[in-house]
């Protein structure tokens, strides 16, 4: 009993730590407000009366409930095949960046390796200086990759930060026993890599996965310089041509030769264009929400591990 006492005695907080605790809590929720509020503004907007928003008349629940804006979005068909070109340069760009970044990661961890420091000298370059926009579009047009699907795919096949991360996570998570036990075993370097190194790396493998298909799917300034092609336009250049499209309705139109009705209408298409511009956000975000969830747990694990040291 008195042992029981004491223990109670000893866990029970002073006052200073409820404040402590409380501030803690209060500075937290302050700080998920800030961060959620504006996804959350973000969807009641796409669900409200476009001019109800423009109006600044939507707080926290839709006004006037309306599908119009995501019903003029998925009218277009352009935006179909938006969707279907991005999951596919998303796909294919993630894997092809998976293929050069962890291989290579994983051959520059090796202390041994001959020449490593020149190798990660010379990786390191390109990280801080490039060639330019101008001599990359001549480069890629020389080598004929100009309105090609695949050109999405192969333009920035590796990223030095993510092959830096990934580095360090090879040489501070793996221990360096554990290959030398396989190779005394008689495993050759890519049964190793494939058996060892490969399934023990799956946190980093799926942050460096994640990291690259958002990029792929958030890519739009690639497409505008290098693709004409409608047919192969992402997802981001389709839903920026139907923004700009709407916007546009009114330049260059005689009002005064309009009627009362057409007028009304002609205004009530650029209302609805500025409601599109929020069902836009959530139609083109929505993917990733949804896929985050799935990788969450590596995700966590394999950003904390590869940043431990450097």
């Amino acid at each position: 009993m008195n042992i029981q006492r004491t223990n109670t005695h000893r866990i029970k907080k002073t006052r200073a730590d409820r404040m402590f605790d409380f501030c803690n809590v209060f500075i937290m929720l302050v700080l998920i407000i800030i961060m959620a509020y504006p996804l959350y503004f973000i969807v009641i907007a796409s669900l409200s009366d476009p001019y109800k928003v423009i109006n600044g008349k939507v707080y926290l629940w839709p006004a006037d409930f309306t599908l119009d804006s995501y019903i003029n979005v998925f009218r277009e068909s352009s935006i179909w095949k938006g969707y279907y070109n991005t999951i596919r340069y998303t796909f294919w760009g993630t894997l092809f960046n998976l293929a050069l970044t962890i291989p290579a990661a994983y051959i520059l961890s090796k202390k041994k390796l001959a020449g490593r420091k020149f190798l990660s000298f010379y990786f390191l370059i390109p990280m801080y200086f490039s060639g330019g926009l101008v001599p990359t579009y001549l480069l890629v047009n020389n080598i004929g990759l100009m309105n090609k699907p695949y050109t999405l795919i192969f333009l920035g096949g590796i990223s030095i930060y993510n092959l830096i991360v990934t580095r360090i996570f090879f040489q501070t998570s793996i221990p360096e026993e554990l290959y030398e036990s396989a190779s005394m075993d008689g495993a050759s370097h890519f049964r190793v890599f494939f058996q060892i190194a490969m399934p023990l790396a799956k946190p980093i493998i799926a942050v460096m996965a994640l990291y690259y298909a958002v990029a792929h799917w958030n890519s739009y300034f690639n497409a505008l310089i290098y693709i004409s092609n409608d047919a192969y336009q992402p997802l981001q250049i389709v839903l920026r041509n139907i923004l700009i499209n709407n916007q546009m309705l009114l330049v260059g139109m005689d009002t005064s030769a309009l009627s009362a009705d057409e007028a009304l209408a002609a205004a009530r298409r650029q209302y609805m264009a500025q409601g599109m511009k929020y069902a836009l956000i959530f139609v083109s975000s929505a993917p990733l929400l949804v896929a985050y969830p799935f990788v969450q747990k590596h995700f966590v694990k394999g950003v904390m591990i590869g940043s431990l040291k450097g």
